[in-house]
């Protein structure tokens, strides 16, 4: 990526208005000045080939754009003082894959997501490569989950005559389970049907019921009163002791003393 800052212009002097601008290294600038300095929106078109589209601010790429690069990858997002910083997705023309996330100074740092042809990762990366518990996504349907862990890797170098060991730490993915994928369905709320207006027969109906009503409760009143004057005493329950032999029925204090006297 070229990181062409201020170039000097073929025609010396401030512009503050919008146009095109030739510099003396073969790029192009267009759209807008304060100052003699790139400020705002413009297109700069560098010396090889690549370009940036979007805003600028005191000559620097600051804000949002898009940056399109000789090997046909692009970036998309935020940038800082001529950096990318912020949120942003590069896009590796080669591979069809793509990294959406956190970008810090130009880096890919923090959350993000690196999306492949059939599969996917997320997670969190630092110095471009990633850190930390995260977890694979394949389109069979399955989750891996695990995390990269930092592991020694020896590097062996000549140096006049004398052989040294380097180590260098390079991320290992560690895998700790396999589950399938969660699909998400939303849960909609049951719906009732509206209440319906009760038409004139309902209506007479429900006044009889309450003429109905009325009576079966003074039929209730009534009723109780003579429960209470009915309500055996001792001597009935010798009378209704006797009725019960008349017809048959046994009671189940008889019916024990019966079976006590059955032969063994």
């Amino acid at each position: 990526m070229s990181d062409l800052g201020s170039e000097e212009l073929e025609e010396e002097g401030e512009n503050d208005i919008g146009g095109i601008y030739k510099f003396k290294s073969g790029a192009r600038y267009i759209g807008e000045y304060v100052k003699n300095k790139k400020h705002g929106h413009g297109t700069f078109i560098y010396p090889d080939g690549s370009r940036y589209e979007g805003e600028w601010a005191d000559d620097l790429r600051h804000g949002y754009g898009v940056y399109y690069y000789v090997n046909n990858d692009t970036y998309t997002g935020e940038w800082f003082a001529h950096q990318r910083h912020g949120q942003g997705t590069y896009f590796y023309a080669e591979t069809g894959s793509k990294y959406v996330g956190t970008w810090v100074n130009g880096q890919q740092e923090g959350a993000a997501e690196l999306i492949h042809l059939n599969h996917r990762y997320q997670g969190k990366f630092l110095n471009k490569n990633p850190v930390g518990p995260g977890k694979y996504v394949f389109d069979i349907g399955c989750e891996q989950h695990g995390e990269y862990r930092l592991t020694d890797v020896e590097r062996g170098e000549e140096e006049e005559e004398e052989e040294t060991t380097m180590m260098t730490l390079v991320p290992k993915w560690k895998a700790t389970k396999i589950t399938e994928l969660a699909l998400w369905t939303p849960t909609l709320p049951e719906e009732h049907p509206p209440a319906e207006a009760p038409g004139p027969e309902e209506v007479l109906g429900a006044e009889g019921d309450g003429e109905l009503m009325e009576e079966g409760q003074a039929l209730a009143d009534i009723s109780e009163g003579e429960t209470d004057s009915l309500r055996p005493g001792e001597d009935d329950g010798d009378s209704t002791r006797e009725d019960s032999r008349e017809y048959g029925i046994v009671s189940f204090e008889e019916e024990e003393s019966k079976q006590s006297e059955l032969p063994e």
